[in-house]
């Protein structure tokens, strides 16, 4: 059977629930819930479809996966897709690039799993506090709230997590270390 996955940092605790009341926040005050069906993350590899029989396949790619640095991460304010995804911004940086590129190549080289955002439109690291279920006129009351709010927050990170599709929610499978 074919389960669904994709790969993601997850800031650390204090970050995940600062992050996760401004979804909360939204989903009661605007009624928009999708952005709580996955922990606050910055997804590296779009998800992708695989065979859940051949898991252990998967888990030892990832297990391989080997990276030379820790990961700085600097999050600041909120920035937006119009007109339905708001989010946390990732401040560019080259080693998180690097990371995402050869994170995807291994992946596709070991696997043969390619990432559409590669396609599509490229990495552009961010971390989603609403989207999907936001309505147009609601997308832009949520917006005029949040374009001008502060927010900051940085962390070390040296591990990429597997999040896995369950009945209703994404949740962390397993993590795994990227340096040594």
């Amino acid at each position: 059977m074919l389960q669904k996955y994709f790969i993601a940092i997850i800031p650390p605790q204090l970050q995940c629930e600062e992050i996760s009341s401004f979804k909360e926040y939204i989903s009661k005050t605007f009624n928009s819930h999708g952005a709580l069906q996955s922990p606050p993350h910055i997804t590296l590899h779009m998800p992708f479809s695989f065979e859940e029989n051949k898991e252990d396949v998967l888990l030892t790619c990832l297990q391989n996966f080997k990276f030379s640095k820790d990961c700085t991460i600097q999050l600041k304010n909120f920035n937006c897709f119009e007109p339905r995804v708001i989010f946390i911004n990732v401040i560019e940086n080259q080693l998180l690039f690097q990371l995402q590129k050869s994170l995807v190549q291994h992946v596709k080289s070991n696997l043969n799993i390619f990432n559409q955002s590669d396609d599509l439109r490229g990495f552009h690291p961010h971390v989603t506090i609403a989207f999907r279920d936001l309505k147009k006129q609601t997308f832009y009351k949520v917006w005029e709230e949040f374009k001008s709010k502060n927010y900051e927050a940085t962390f070390q990170t040296s591990e990429i997590a597997l999040l896995k599709k369950g009945n209703l929610n994404w949740e962390v499978y397993k993590t795994f270390k990227f340096t040594s």
